[in-house]
């Protein structure tokens, strides 16, 4: 038996139909992932480390990292969430990791929503603007997989084809713990 993380809108249905209750949902935020694959959990699998620490972001980002983030048609969850992580709860500044008005001072391509075809044009001139070295975060289920969207006819996913993410953060949409675990862990920081 597998979950996959990056399709799960983490409604709870499928651990309340599971009779052997073999599925079960924690409050553990830790679950972003550096690949698609590291977001299925198996059936009897230990904890793993699912996103693995990079020596070039922690050298290039470990003290200062600027983000900038785009909704791509989703419904606004996820950039709730992502707003909590600069209020006093969670305080990402304190990491010296911030949000940023234009793409042309960031970093990172915070990328929420399913990417709809309206949003395409603006995915790529965002990127495009954006200074080397730069990578993107593809967060909540319809990021990462297209979610409740996936094959809608107005959902155009060529750009995430074209220019993988570097970190992918699961939720419907996800904590913002989660979403701070996994950018510390992307950069090495403890």
């Amino acid at each position: 038996m597998t979950l996959d993380l990056g399709r799960c809108v983490f409604c709870d249905a499928c651990a309340e139909g599971c009779p052997e209750a073999k599925i079960e949902f924690t409050p553990e935020p830790r679950m972003g992932g550096n690949e698609p694959s590291d977001l299925t959990v198996r059936e009897g699998e230990e904890e793993i480390v699912r996103v693995r620490a990079s020596a070039a972001f922690s050298r290039l980002f470990g003290r200062s990292l600027k983000m900038r983030q785009v909704s791509a048609g989703g419904c606004n969850a996820c950039e709730l969430e992502l707003n909590a992580v600069t209020n006093v709860n969670f305080d990402v500044q304190r990491f010296g990791i911030e949000w940023v008005a234009s793409p042309r001072h960031a970093d990172a391509l915070v990328l929420t929503g399913p990417l709809t075809r309206n949003m395409k044009e603006a995915v790529q001139l965002a990127w495009d603007a954006m200074p080397d070295p730069r990578f993107i975060v593809a967060v909540g289920a319809c990021a990462i997989s297209g979610g409740l969207y996936d094959g809608a006819a107005g959902v155009d996913r060529g750009f995430l084809e074209r220019v993988g993410p570097s970190l992918y953060v699961p939720g419907c949409p996800p904590h913002p713990l989660t979403f701070v675990n996994a950018v510390l862990d992307l950069l090495g920081i403890a």
